[in-house]
């Protein structure tokens, strides 16, 4: 099997088990910022998840959902949306003329996170911001986890399908990042317009099961994603199947078995959206390669308290890492 460099950026290894920043740091953070992204990479989050949508205007841009999502958007006068308007309606510059720094506490959705900062003046990032971003010398550890978000209303039409993977591919190219990226996705048709059309970026499947509730607020991914009835315990196998390289599932749906499944197949698995002290350790566990999470540094002190690391010996991000013993002492050692 073909090696790929952005696939063993997420892999882990004894004593290693890497941190995916969600949507930057959507816990204290307004998520898919890119005040967000910045934050998680100087804090040793070297490996990014975010979203990507296309405009109507065909720009890429970094949201989760196809529309104006309420609890996070705000208009010329201050206050949160009432309605959501399609992102594929507006243009790219209609787009960023809103503002998505602050959460609606009112909502259920601001609700699950007390704890994220309240800004002005931020914007929804292009993708070339993000990918212009990493490009420079002193983010070269960076990694990407870049979901194309899939339209439940064009999911069957395979010309917008093309294009999109088309223009998406066209930018992570043009930025030299093509080592440096997955493509991510729930729609599986999505990832093999991906393999069809760029063999040498590896693809990384989400899996969510339908019985597990769609998260407070959120877009669902139920109505893109595949139907596993029945084939549930085969999931690392339909992904290898598939011509995956990495498996994303939902933390409710994973196993130690699950786990040891996808490692014999050769699969690197990061398990999201991980984000309480349980689930962290429930990973750890269950010997996962990646934990994807709203609170990278939660995650980076539970891995610290169990003596276990999050970056490669040779990342001088790593505490003591230029130190000819490094890889012989654990972090927590170190402290």
């Amino acid at each position: 099997m073909r090696s790929f460099a952005a696939v063993e950026a997420f892999r882990g290894a004894e004593n290693l088990i890497r941190v995916v920043g969600h949507r930057g740091a959507r816990g204290i953070l307004p998520e898919n910022s890119m005040i967000g992204f910045e934050f998680a990479l100087e804090t040793g989050a070297h490996l990014l998840e975010f979203d990507v949508v296309l405009t109507g205007d065909e720009i890429p841009v970094i949201t989760h959902n196809h529309h104006l999502h309420a609890p996070t958007f705000r208009g010329a006068d201050g206050q949160f949306l009432t309605s959501e308007p399609r992102i594929r309606t507006l243009t790219c510059a209609e787009i960023q003329r809103y503002e998505i720094g602050r959460l609606d506490g009112a909502s259920a959705y601001g609700q699950r996170f007390p704890d994220q900062a309240q800004l002005d003046g931020v914007t929804v990032p292009r993708l070339a911001e993000l990918l212009n971003l990493v490009s420079q010398p002193q983010h070269s550890a960076a990694y990407l986890m870049l979901e194309l978000k899939s339209d439940p209303d064009l999911a069957g039409d395979a010309a917008h399908r093309q294009r999109l993977v088309d223009i998406i591919i066209q930018e992570v190219r043009t930025t030299g990042l093509t080592n440096r990226v997955l493509l991510h996705s729930f729609d599986w048709n999505l990832l093999a317009e991906c393999q069809r059309q760029a063999p040498d970026i590896p693809a990384s499947y989400l899996t969510q099961l339908p019985e597990n509730a769609d998260d407070v607020g959120e877009a669902s991914s139920k109505a893109i994603s595949p139907d596993f009835t029945g084939q549930e315990s085969r999931i690392p196998d339909l992904v290898s199947e598939a011509g995956g390289r990495l498996w994303c599932p939902h933390v409710n749906d994973v196993s130690k078995q699950s786990v040891q499944r996808a490692r014999e197949l050769g699969l690197c698995v990061a398990v999201w959206t991980v984000n309480t002290s349980a689930d962290i350790n429930r990973m750890i566990d269950f010997g996962v390669d990646a934990i994807v999470s709203d609170y990278p540094g939660r995650v980076q002190r539970i891995l610290s308290d169990r003596g276990l690391y999050w970056l490669d010996a040779g990342d001088a991000s790593r505490p003591g890492a230029k130190e000819k013993d490094q890889k012989k002492m654990p972090l927590a050692a170190q402290q």
